[in-house]
């Protein structure tokens, strides 16, 4: 989900921000950030491997949230010090590296939004149970129109605020009328009676990566909270945003581990799989089940909208002087090409949805790997700031985990395709 729907122009480099602004900029971007990892990728994520793997998903779920904080934390921080957009970062720190992000970017942004529309697709079947196929083309057309008009991008902005408060109140009620094992999830979270490698990878990429990596960091140098001024304001919006998703993530793994834990089998592989939508439904009846479905839709369409918009952003890495009106037109083609593959596709909506996620887990580490060697070797880049090492050397660490479960998963990853 994102919250910004028209492009802002870059920010001069030394621009002034008033106390109050710079507070909006910080909460807009714990807003975008937070949003753009809870979408229908997150959701039908968290209910897939809670079905799979049970109370030792916890593991996976402590595991993304402490990668997210180290990758999260690095390229906010790196992206306000430089006052630079991360392709230009990358080619800065080595030359012609900031194409290679640029296009890995663009190209998982658009898987991720085939991912979206197949999410508004199963929404729209919980809501009106409407074929997801169907569902998911009117909802890229609606997404289309939403873009290009201001008015309706505003009311969307303020529908959505509404959507995840419900959705929020849902799944708590979900968790506690489902009575979870707690303690056993507990236990699981730091001592998992399995580890799942693709899992892992997987929901690390559905929550930071792709494009969500740099959708908060662009929209703070958008904003103009830069610099070393605002360093420890930034540090605490990108902490603020990882909680928030990790709270949510691991509340829902509740509400679902509740149903999955009783001996209810949900159907994760078929054309009309929905597993979160089943587990509400089982939870909180008919009604849970249609105000999920108009949730999940809501995440979804604002999810096509974003990662629309800031994939395409990147596309300025390639041709500096496009204009604000080539941006929107390449928008709106994104959309329209999103939804083409789509309906070209014969993989089931939420296999397809768990897919995306892993796709963007694979490019993460090559992002991550770029951004800590400017970190170590670029410091002229960062205003005379001297970057810490611990936060390099913890960077790395976690770069090289990502490497290795991405090497690991491939294969495993990949099968969802087939499903």
């Amino acid at each position: 989900m994102e919250q910004q729907l028209t492009p802002a122009a870059p920010p001069s480099p030394r621009v002034a921000v008033s106390a109050g602004s710079r507070r909006a900029s910080l909460v807009a971007a714990i807003f975008l950030m937070a949003t753009s990892a809870i979408g229908p990728g997150f959701i039908t994520q968290t209910a897939t491997f809670t079905s799979t793997l049970g109370a030792a998903f916890a593991f996976a779920i402590l595991a993304s949230i402490l990668i997210d904080f180290v990758v999260q934390l690095n390229v906010w921080r790196i992206v306000a010090l430089t006052r630079m957009r991360a392709s230009d970062i990358a080619n800065a720190a080595l030359p012609g590296s900031g194409y290679v992000l640029a296009a890995l970017v663009i190209f998982g942004g658009l898987i991720f939004n085939v991912g979206n529309i197949a999410g508004s697709g199963l929404g729209l079947n919980a809501l009106l149970g409407l074929d997801p196929k169907i569902g998911g083309a009117l909802s890229a057309l609606l997404a289309i129109g939403i873009f290009l008009s201001k008015r309706a991008g505003v009311a969307v902005d303020r529908l959505i605020v509404v959507a995840g408060i419900l959705m929020i109140a849902l799944t708590i009620y979900v968790a506690f009328v489902s009575a979870p094992p707690v303690g056993d999830a507990l236990r699981q979270t730091v001592w998992p009676d399995t580890i799942d490698f693709a899992t892992i990878t997987t929901i690390v990429g559905g929550t930071v990566g792709g494009y969500i990596t740099y959708s908060g960091a662009h929209r703070l140098l958008d904003k103009g909270t830069v610099g070393r001024e605002n360093l420890a304001a930034v540090t605490r919006a990108a902490l603020t945003g990882i909680a928030v998703t990790g709270v949510m993530r691991f509340v829902l793994f509740l509400a679902v581990l509740g149903v999955t834990a009783s001996g209810v089998a949900l159907d994760l592989s078929s054309q009309a799989a929905n597993p979160a939508a089943q587990a509400f439904q089982i939870a909180a009846g008919e009604l849970g089940l249609r105000i999920f479905g108009a949730i999940l839709w809501f995440a979804a369409i604002t999810s096509v909208i974003g990662a629309a918009y800031t994939s395409v952003s990147f596309f300025s890495t390639f041709n500096p002087a496009i204009t604000e009106r080539g941006r929107n037109l390449s928008t709106v083609a994104f959309i329209a090409l999103s939804l083409a593959i789509y309906l070209a596709i014969g993989t089931a909506p939420a296999a397809l949805l768990v897919f995306v996620g892993g796709f963007n887990g694979l490019i993460l580490p090559i992002g991550l790997t770029i951004f800590l060697y400017a970190g170590f070797r670029r410091g002229d880049l960062m205003d005379g700031y001297r970057y810490p090492r611990w936060l390099l050397w913890l960077g790395v660490l976690v770069c090289a985990l990502t490497w290795t479960m991405g090497y690991r998963s491939i294969g495993p990853i990949f099968a969802f395709l087939g499903q």
